[in-house]
């Protein structure tokens, strides 16, 4: 593409919407909102006054038919995502995803097949990527400066009363994919793959503790990396106090991350090991701060459509991440581990996943 702004279309007028209207927002001279779609015309047309958009349509393929759109943002309930996607895609219309991609790894693959075949790309929403903090980890593990990694923790720990399944789609793998491991502890986890890279093996449970719903509102793993490193991953939505915590122990150094639903750098702590002060000025060097969240992702996004690279986050770094939820629920309800590659395509908990169902409930 040009250097022009970017014709974006919000479809799905939600709650997320909101976030992505303000990440689109905050680019005033890359980006411009140009519609809206939401099969309820009304939630649209609200939507598209409080946020100044010019065209209101009832159904993406109405929208596609107008044309004069670079970019839709799907903010619709995840199984809505593969058929509006692929729809985008035979349009030849790049796409932004919200979370989680699909509800299942098969999907997934099914997306990576019709990306291929279209001269346009799925990015998927994994924002806390590029907050400036995990750029900075990232850059600083990269080039040897906090040494090998050694040790890491990954809690999601949430609370969401009754109330909150009380929405149909809500706590079911059939819409939603899942509970906390799919729907809340996604970003975490996957701040924690981009850290660490591709996972070798993980064991799991899961739990339905308090909360009336077909899925998990508890699950843990232990997880182990290709690079040596070992990690434990914990998605809870009984937790009254409320956080999101992030710890790596490197052979010089433990970084930590503590916040809620978004971080800056002052979220962030480094703890250098004897000896090696120097991680400090290193960690302190880079002044940038940039908070994690749509728009910083956003800026990346329309970095590459204007140069014409990948979006990030890819489809096949998204299917890193995907997998190992899948892997938890697989581990979890066969209580045995699994390795990375081993839910092959067609197979329980590759095209559901809740396999053929949690073990606490007598329907799927």
């Amino acid at each position: 593409m040009s250097d022009r702004k970017h014709r974006i279309a919000i479809v799905g007028t939600g709650g997320i919407a909101r976030s992505h209207a303000r990440a689109v927002t905050s680019h005033p001279d890359r980006a411009e909102l140009v519609a809206a779609v939401d099969v309820d015309l009304d939630r649209a047309k609200e939507f598209a006054a409080a946020w100044d958009i010019p065209a209101v349509y009832p159904s993406l393929t109405e929208l596609l038919a107008a044309g004069g759109v670079d970019l839709v943002h799907l903010c619709t309930p995840p199984n809505s995502h593969v058929p509006l996607a692929v729809e985008c895609l035979a349009a030849g219309v790049d796409v932004f995803m919200e979370k989680p991609p699909t509800l299942s790894l098969d999907e997934l693959d099914e997306l990576i097949d019709a990306e291929a075949k279209s001269s346009a790309q799925v990015a998927c929403v994994f924002q806390h990527r590029f907050g400036s903090g995990a750029v900075r980890l990232r850059r600083l593990a990269d080039e040897g400066v906090l040494g090998r990694p050694l040790v890491a923790l990954c809690n999601t720990v949430w609370y969401r009363d009754d109330a909150y399944f009380a929405v149909p789609w809500r706590g079911t793998f059939e819409v939603e994919g899942g509970g906390p491991t799919m729907g809340h502890g996604i970003h975490q986890f996957d701040l924690l793959l981009s850290i660490l890279g591709p996972w070798q093996k993980v064991t799991a449970l899961a739990a339905r503790q308090a909360r009336p719903t077909q899925t998990e509102d508890v699950s843990m793993a232990l997880v182990t990396f290709e690079n040596g490193a070992v990690a434990s991953v914990v998605n809870s939505l009984v937790s009254a106090r409320q956080t999101s915590q992030l710890r790596f122990d490197y052979e010089n150094a433990t970084v930590e991350l503590e916040h809620l639903y978004g971080y800056k750098d002052e979220n962030w702590s480094v703890t250098p090991a004897p000896g090696q002060e120097a991680v400090a000025t290193a960690w302190s060097a880079d002044a940038v701060d940039v908070p994690s969240g749509h728009a910083a992702q956003y800026a990346a996004v329309l970095d590459a459509l204007t140069s014409g690279a990948p979006t990030p986050v890819t489809l096949a770094e998204a299917r890193n991440t995907l997998e190992l939820a899948a892997a938890i629920y697989a581990s979890s309800f066969t209580d045995k581990p699994v390795y990375r590659g081993e839910l092959l395509q067609g197979t329980p908990y590759a095209s559901r996943m809740g396999g053929p169902g949690a073990p606490w409930s007598s329907t799927p």
